[in-house]
């Protein structure tokens, strides 16, 4: 599962800039490739004093050809001093300059999985995403030569793989000399064809002869400076590459106005600053913004926003922008302001009444979220985030809550309708830890994402203890909030007056591999919980290290381990018999939130890979398909469409808990790309194996010493391994369910210590038949208040 890059410790350069940048403000990645496998992609070229005025012309040409991509680019030089690269980092925000005695060190880049090496001397006309989804060898453009044999040029095109240089290959091109590349990959078997479109020479297009429209790359030769190198003017080939020779303000202005998607990170580089002297273009204006709200810069798209509409009511877009960045900043009222001017245009005012229910009930106002769910209805009937919240906040009796002093109060993402299928069991799974009775009369329910005002403060303090957990709470842009930068809505100066004993419980870091946010707030609020809670446990050790690594040292040691409790789900539920007989099937289940942090530039190979694995499984037993949520169900249209392939499809998020259970423990093994669709089926005593795509299933593999039950989905072989592996746990299917149930009583021995502990911390009695109670202390007996499987003391 590790990654085959090797560390490296350049920093990628751009310009200065007067807004807040990555590097200038708090935010920072979580970079865990290392767990998920997750390449790292690389653009590079070898450029000279001479040779500069030609990579600026290659960059330009690779922003407009493909405004979508963007990743770092490794600029080779023989040692040319840092103000030689101003001109480049005007261009790309992601430049890496690094020394090298010539371009053929671009095979040994450390620090990359993939390197696409270009010249000064090429222009980029088409899209080179093809080039970043090949995964085997170096691929190549073989040009012809004298006798009609074609070869590698030194200076054309590359795709390597680096994993797949081997020693060898690179004292092969360290002996130089004539056709240096071609020789190496030949000896080597590493040269994996390309399509001449990806490497034209120039020199091929005589007079008039027009550039083929399946150009992606047009190469004007290395030997010379670029502009010697070039077709004569007036040429189609000369056009081509003039069309690039731009000033810089003329660059950015042409990469603004280009239609369609932009990466993220070239538009705020080309786009800002915007001019001092008169507006920039309002809509150029609400891409920046909606840019920095994507990536947590609440405050920055604020302020783009706020002049933006100053005085302009007729800009629907930018004030729903507005406004929902301003919710992030928890500015409740001026948000709300935002999002009913943006209602009066009929085209977004379904979206703006979705967000208004949504603030509305935050903020606990939960007839007015009702109102303004019904009027986004009105607006458009069709609207699923109207709907849902209309669902939700609609009047219906409240259940019969018992006594407040006997409650213990429950602080979690508690999903409804047709909401993740993970997080609807989850919240049960945590009060059963506590007893059997896991209704109104023992808990009271506080929605995590809730406001905690004064009224919702006196709820809490009301009760003989808060529980907080479990789940990924700590993820900063899932209901975003300036309160305490995770889930919890909470301000610091409110948690500081809780006086009901606190304990976290299985709460998990749930931040993405490359996710950016900003980690002062998230860090201030998490010190002033640790310190305020009696019991602060993280589902695993991953979690455990990354949130230490946020606090002082003082605080380090109160945090501790404490399992998910889905993964003890035996030992918790009555129902759930080890015995009963199983079906003869393989459930697999794959995620699509964050889609580009999941998968990168590897979602196709994903795909055909899951394919063949898919096709195997189904010789052995029936393969169907376990969907959390509608949004997973994008899995099974794709691989119907791109293979041919038709799963069946188990509707989890229509099911109620017991039932998700059942069908998970009924199964033979569970493939899956969700921390639940692991964890509940585990907790059930079903085998697992995690297509691992976030650090989260790498951590609970690790937990359990079993790593080899997780394939990362960018690994190269992820197809033969999964079929491999799930022939194993088929070929000997007893073996594997008892090393479940054995890695599972180390989670509940854990499980159990704690629970004993928060005995104590809630003033719970040792077994109460009408109270909540914990599970006391030793391995081999029964919880107090718990009704156990006969198999449980096995």
């Amino acid at each position: 599962m590790n990654s085959s890059a090797e560390p490296t410790h350049e920093r990628r350069t751009g310009p200065a800039s007067p807004v807040s940048t990555p590097d200038a403000d708090d935010r920072r990645a979580d970079d865990r490739r290392a767990v998920t496998g997750k390449r790292r992609i690389a653009f590079a070229a070898y450029a000279d004093e001479d040779r500069m005025p030609g990579l600026l012309v290659l960059l330009r040409s690779l922003a407009l050809a493909d405004p979508a991509v963007c990743e770092d680019f490794l600029l080779l030089h023989p040692g040319l001093p840092d103000s030689a690269f101003d001109a480049a980092r005007r261009l790309h925000p992601r430049l890496v300059p690094r020394t090298a005695q010539n371009r053929l060190d671009v095979f040994r880049a450390t620090g990359y999985d993939t390197v696409i090496a270009l010249g000064p001397g090429m222009v980029v006309l088409g899209s080179l995403r093809p080039l970043l989804a090949l995964r085997t060898g170096v691929a190549a453009v073989p040009q012809p030569g004298p006798g009609g044999v074609r070869t590698v040029r030194d200076d054309g095109l590359l795709v390597i793989q680096r994993q797949d240089v081997t020693a060898a290959v690179l004292d092969a091109l360290a002996e130089g000399g004539e056709d240096t590349v071609d020789r190496a990959l030949t000896e080597a078997g590493l040269l994996e064809p390309l399509g001449s479109p990806y490497d034209l020479p120039a020199g091929r297009l005589y007079d008039a002869i027009p550039v083929p429209e399946s150009t992606v790359v047009l190469h004007f030769g290395e030997d010379l400076v670029p502009q010697q190198a070039t077709s004569a003017p007036g040429t189609p080939a000369h056009e081509a590459r003039e069309r690039f020779e731009l000033d810089d303000e003329a660059f950015r202005a042409a990469y603004c106005a280009l239609p369609g998607a932009k990466h993220p990170e070239l538009l705020l580089h080309c786009a800002l600053p915007f001019p001092e002297e008169g507006r920039a273009p309002v809509d150029l204006v609400r891409q920046v913004a909606e840019v920095h709200r994507q990536q947590g810069r609440y405050d920055e798209a604020v302020a783009l926003l706020t002049d933006a509409v100053a005085d302009r009511p007729d800009l629907p877009r930018c004030q729903e922008t507005l406004g929902i960045s301003l919710m992030a900043l928890s500015r409740y009222e001026e948000a709300e302001a935002h999002l009913l001017l943006a209602t009066v245009s009929p085209d977004f005012a379904a979206r703006a009444y979705g967000q208004l229910a949504r603030l509305a009930w935050l903020l606990g106002r939960t007839e007015d979220a009702a109102a303004y769910a019904r009027e986004g209805l009105d607006a458009d009937p069709t609207d699923g985030n109207c709907h849902a919240w209309y669902v939700r906040t609609r009047s219906t009796e409240a259940p019969a809550e018992g006594p407040a002093d006997e409650q213990l109060a429950h602080v979690a993402l508690f999903a409804d309708g047709q909401e993740n299928a993970g997080d609807k069991v989850l919240p049960e799974a945590v009060r059963m830890c506590f007893g059997p009775d896991t209704g109104p009369a023992r808990w009271h329910e506080r929605h995590v994402h809730r406001l905690v005002d004064e009224a919702g403060l006196e709820e809490l303090n009301a009760r003989r203890g808060i529980v907080v957990g479990g789940g990924g709470l700590f993820l900063p842009d899932t209901a975003p909030n300036s309160n305490s930068g995770w889930q919890w809505n909470i301000p610091d100066g409110v948690l500081a007056r809780i006086t009901a004993p606190l304990a976290v419980f299985a709460v998990g870091y749930n931040v993405f591999d490359g996710q950016l946010y900003r980690r002062e707030r998230f860090a201030a609020s998490l010190r002033a919980l640790v310190g305020k809670s009696a019991f602060f446990g993280l589902r695993n050790q991953g979690s455990v290290d990354r949130v230490r690594e946020l606090l002082p040292e003082e605080l380090r040691d109160r945090v501790r381990y404490q399992p998910c409790p889905t993964t003890v789900a035996r030992h918790l539920d009555p129902g759930l018999d080890d015995g009963a007989p199983r079906e003869d099937t393989v459930l697999v289940n794959c995620a699509y939130d964050r889609a580009g942090l999941r998968f990168g530039h590897d979602y196709g190979h994903f795909l055909a890979e899951t394919a063949a694995a898919v096709r195997a499984i189904g010789e052995r037993a029936e393969v169907r398909y376990a969907a959390h949520m509608p949004a997973d169900e994008k899995y099974v249209h794709d691989l119907r469409r791109e293979h041919g392939i038709a799963l069946p499809v188990e509707p989890l998020y229509l099911f109620s808990n017991d039932r998700i259970r059942e069908l998970y423990r009924r199964t033979r093994l569970v493939i899956g790309m969700r921390g639940h669709a692991g964890m509940i089926p585990f907790g059930c005593g079903t085998p697992v194996i995690s297509l691992v795509s976030h650090p989260k299933l790498a951590y609970f593999l690790a937990d359990m010493d079993r790593p080899d039950w997780g394939v990362s989905v960018h690994d190269r072989s992820l197809g033969a391994r999964l079929a491999e592996r799930a022939a194993a746990v088929l070929d000997d299917h007893p073996a594997a369910v008892a090393d479940v149930h054995g890695r599972q009583e180390h989670l509940w021995s854990v499980t159990r210590a704690n629970l004993a502990e928060l005995r104590d911390v809630f003033g719970l009695p040792d077994a109460s038949p009408g109270g909540p109670s914990a599970p006391g202390p030793g391995a081999g007996e029964p919880a107090p208040g718990l009704h156990l499987p006969d198999t449980r003391t096995k």
